[in-house]
């Protein structure tokens, strides 16, 4: 709970800040809401304030109706032995596309999360927000090679994200 309301009262404050205008972001055209579902290994990202200090980060996602999909967020806190920490958001997929999705973490606050990019096979993507403060690129497995994510950083520039401030998330399992 604590981490949920740290998480929300940040996303708060970056909204609240004066940012210059992008041009939108572009989405997934289609996004299968079903092969989407599971776990994703959160590989790199530019961090929201609780997962800072992250590891083994993984997003886990179940469809729970239509339009919404339950998300568990866990990670260790500090180190790969640290606390683990676990979010429960849930996701409110609110266009046509399926890729532009609200995440609440309490009611009635809603945070943007924008599926930028889904490979063919569903196993890397990358989630946005139109402000590009925030970035997560996943993969079904805990590794990437470095050709692929090298790939990913590019689309995340082509999206307007500082790839500078992207950090790896330590993952062993």
């Amino acid at each position: 709970m604590r981490l949920a309301l740290i998480g929300t009262l940040a996303l708060l404050m970056a909204a609240c800040q004066s940012q210059p205008e992008h041009p939108p972001i572009r989405t997934v055209d289609n996004l299968d809401l079903d092969r989407f579902m599971g776990d994703w290994y959160v590989i790199a990202n530019i961090p929201t304030p609780p997962e800072k200090d992250a590891y083994n980060a993984v997003e886990s996602y179940q469809r729970l109706g239509p339009n919404k999909v339950g998300v568990t967020f866990t990670f260790n806190e500090g180190g790969f032995d640290g606390e683990r920490e676990e979010m429960t958001p849930t996701g409110f997929v609110s266009d046509h596309s399926n890729a532009v999705w609200k995440m609440q973490f309490f009611w009635p606050l809603r945070a943007d999360y924008w599926v930028v990019y889904v490979d063919p096979q569903y196993q890397t993507t990358i989630i946005g927000r139109q402000k590009r403060d925030y970035l997560w690129i996943m993969a079904r497995d805990p590794e990437l090679d470095e050709t692929t994510l090298r790939r990913l950083y590019g689309i995340a520039a082509d999206a307007g994200y500082d790839t500078g401030k992207i950090r790896m998330v330590p993952q062993m399992w």
